[in-house]
């Protein structure tokens, strides 16, 4: 676990400083939120079907989504410069973003084997084991924030 932890903390180096050369500060901050508005709405729309009248079809279109999203590299996004500065808005990424990189490790890691597990799970059409597995991916969302996000 460590290693994988280890590796996956180089490459969102190694990848972060590959694009770093390449976007502008202003552009990773603006797809950073973009990418982060799109999970939320896909979030909404699992969680108004778990705890609504549940619709295999949405959850299913919904978790591909954040899927997609998790496994797309955001983390490239956090190049140097962004830790201040306007994309939409002005950042809220907190300064520890940038120095617990194994704290922040570990975080990207959860939310990703759970968004992988919503998706395998929406699939199978089974309302209470995807309300279950909403719950550990909402678990992540919220952990990341307390953590990462400085509060409006």
């Amino acid at each position: 676990m460590k290693s994988k932890l280890l590796l996956a903390t180089v490459a969102l180096i190694a990848l972060a400083g590959t694009a770093s050369a390449q976007i502008k500060p202003e552009d990773a901050i603006k797809w950073r939120q973009s990418g982060y508005g799109f999970m939320a709405w896909n979030m909404a729309r699992i969680k108004a079907s778990v705890e609504g009248t549940y619709n295999k079809e949405e959850v299913v279109k919904a978790a591909n989504a954040i899927q997609a999203i998790a496994n797309s590299g955001m983390g490239a996004l956090y190049l140097p410069g962004t830790d201040t500065g306007t994309g939409w808005e002005k950042t809220r990424a907190k300064p520890e973003i940038w120095t617990e990189k194994e704290k922040i490790g570990k975080a990207a890691m959860a939310f990703n084997k759970e968004a992988n597990e919503m998706a395998k799970v929406a699939a199978t059409g089974d309302t209470a084991a995807a309300k279950e597995q909403f719950g550990k991916l909402a678990a992540t969302c919220k952990g990341c924030h307390d953590d990462f996000k400085i509060k409006q």
